[in-house]
């Protein structure tokens, strides 16, 4: 019960940057597209900012966290390897 209750935890720590960045690139979108459809030729630059920091947020963790794995399990090129100390 334990393990099935700690997958859905880290199944969880994935899923939301996920959604945060998929939400921030509808955002952006929708920023974006707004100028094209209200007849103003203007774009929502706070929503768009928004859009953008959410979506940084969610691909960077994201991408860090697969990183860290792989680092972790051995799949990454030599230059990105930990260092050892010599001594």
């Amino acid at each position: 019960m334990k393990v099935t209750f700690y997958r859905f935890i880290a199944m969880m720590m994935l899923v939301i940057p996920g959604v945060m960045a998929t939400y921030g690139f509808l955002c952006m979108k929708d920023a974006l597209f707004a100028q094209f459809g209200d007849g103003d030729s203007h774009v929502l630059w706070g929503k768009f900012a928004l859009g953008a920091v959410l979506f940084l947020l969610g691909v960077a963790f994201i991408g860090g966290w697969t990183f860290f794995r792989d680092r972790k399990r051995n799949y990454v090129a030599p230059r990105f390897k930990t260092k050892r100390k010599r001594g």
